[in-house]
């Protein structure tokens, strides 16, 4: 009993492992089958992995897609919402917003030094960031030197006196000079002048000299202390002027080109909602920062009631001035991969894309460099389903049969600007059987005959739908009186691109491009 169960379970398995292998060489061989298949139709792929001349892969470049002139009917401009709007040249001016930081006006900087040695007494400027006014004392300081550049000046002006009751010519001469050059040696000291009239009135030295502050600011670094001996290049206090202050602006690389020193600036602070501060450019640094690719802007602002503190965040708007410019809507240019286009109304329905060259966008407007002139009136919105019509009509041009070559020695008409006039019937078309019309007339408004008519349509594909794209054509017989005719059948409703060619012997005379809403519903 047991030998019959192992031999049920062996049979199973083995029965098992046979499905299992027939699965997975139906997977294999499907798979293969998907990628010979998608070889076959790319001819990139057939052709295999490109090189170089040394042997290194070339890098394949996604091509834009081309675009045709689109022919469109009032109807299907108002179906899709085509409006237009005018190319202008006008003065411009751009604002850039960019952060920035509060700084100390480096030429409102004074710095507070003695031109003697000695030793420093008492301190009246005791704190930093304390406000002092011009003229007021910061402390005084006793000097060897300038005791006895004093006792000096005291002597020569005593001997002064004594010469001048002696009337000896000579004597008093040398007696003033002597007293002058005493006089001018405590002046280069930079003593106060307070302190030489007291030494003229009292006749008295003064072993402390007073120092006073040189102009009204805050103290920014103090080294003044009681009894500490100082050198003529010892640094003693940094007084600075707030009432004008520096703001560092950082703007990136890319628009520095936009400014220029004088250009107007205005900065707002988080501490003063709804207040703003107005100034100008003073310098554009020149270096660059390598992180963020950033280059310091110097402003110059006035700062009443000293709001503006040093290190204060900010926010700066700049004003660039550019002059006069080419601007255009920025709604009217479409960004299409690595190219900017607008469509040029060339009037009666045709829209002409151009690739142009584009500067900054300044609010809703953009600077045009290329591709455009002043008065060109261009598409404003429904850009991007002019767009598609454009591609659907090169499309379409590409679908057409390229003309076969003719000998030599056949005749040939003149190629010329035929007017070509499609209808249909029943008009619209719809769905099924119609019958296509195309009336042919020369520039001077005469039938034309003797011509090849052919029409092609073109319906674009729908993924979400689930349908692929659906292409037809037909070739027109001459009816006479430049009327030329076919019956035509249309597998769906809905819009088609049409393009009518017109050929003699093979040459293309003349196109016209078009597009037209059959009823009947989707097929």
């Amino acid at each position: 009993m047991k030998t019959r169960s192992y031999q049920i379970a062996l049979a199973a398995a083995i029965t098992c492992s046979v499905l299992l292998a027939v699965a997975l060489a139906y997977v294999l061989f499907g798979r293969n089958l998907a990628a010979k298949h998608e070889t076959a139709e790319d001819p990139v792929l057939a052709r295999g992995p490109q090189s170089g001349t040394h042997g290194a892969p070339v890098e394949s470049k996604v091509a834009e897609p081309a675009l045709a002139p689109v022919q469109l009917t009032p109807q299907r401009m108002q179906q899709i919402g085509v409006t237009f709007a005018q190319v202008e040249q006008k003065d411009v001016s751009d604002t850039l917003h960019v952060p920035g930081n509060v700084d100390v006006n480096e030429q409102r900087i004074a710095y507070v030094q003695t031109r003697f040695p000695g030793w420093i007494q008492k301190v009246y400027a005791n704190a930093t960031y304390q406000y002092v006014r011009k003229g007021e004392r910061l402390f005084t300081i006793y000097s060897p030197e300038l005791v006895s550049s004093q006792q000096e000046y005291l002597l020569a002006r005593k001997n002064q006196s004594t010469f001048s009751k002696d009337a000896h010519g000579m004597a008093v001469q040398e007696s003033n000079w002597l007293a002058k050059a005493a006089e001018e040696r405590l002046r280069q000291y930079d003593i106060p002048q307070q302190e030489l009239t007291s030494l003229e009135e009292t006749g008295k030295v003064n072993r402390e000299i007073g120092i006073n502050s040189p102009v009204s600011g805050y103290i920014l670094e103090r080294n003044a202390l009681p009894n500490a001996y100082v050198q003529p290049d010892t640094k003693l206090y940094t007084i600075a002027d707030l009432s004008s202050v520096w703001v560092y602006a950082n703007v990136f690389q890319s628009d520095i080109g936009r400014l220029k020193p004088g250009d107007t600036a205005r900065v707002t602070v988080d501490a003063y909602p709804g207040r703003t501060f107005n100034g100008r450019i003073d310098q554009i640094l020149p270096q660059v920062d390598a992180t963020t690719r950033t280059v310091r802007v110097r402003l110059v602002f006035s700062n009443p009631g000293l709001v503006l503190k040093p290190g204060m965040f900010v926010n700066a708007d700049i004003s660039a001035h550019l002059g006069r410019q080419l601007v255009a809507p920025a709604s009217a240019i479409l960004q299409s991969g690595t190219r900017s286009i607008a469509f040029v109304d060339r009037g009666g329905g045709e829209l002409e894309p151009r690739t142009l060259q584009t500067g900054p966008q300044l609010g809703d407007s953009i600077v045009i460099l290329g591709g455009l002139s002043a008065g060109d009136r261009i598409v404003r919105s429904a850009n991007f389903l002019v767009d598609s019509e454009a591609q659907l009509q090169a499309a379409m041009e590409g679908y057409a049969p390229a003309a076969q070559p003719q000998p030599a020695a056949s005749a040939t008409k003149p190629a010329q600007q035929l007017h070509i006039e499609m209808t249909s019937d029943p008009n619209p078309p719809r769905r099924g059987a119609n019958t296509i019309r195309v009336k042919l007339t020369n520039a001077d408004g005469k039938v034309a005959t003797g011509y090849e008519v052919k029409v092609n349509f073109y319906m674009a594909a729908m993924p979400a739908m689930g349908m692929a794209a659906i292409r037809a054509s037909a070739t027109l017989a001459e009816k006479g009186s430049g009327m030329y005719e076919a019956p035509f059948t249309l597998s769906s409703g809905g819009t088609w691109e049409v393009t009518v060619t017109v050929t003699s012997n093979g040459q293309v005379v003349s196109k016209k491009q078009l597009s037209i809403d059959a009823t009947g519903g989707m097929g």
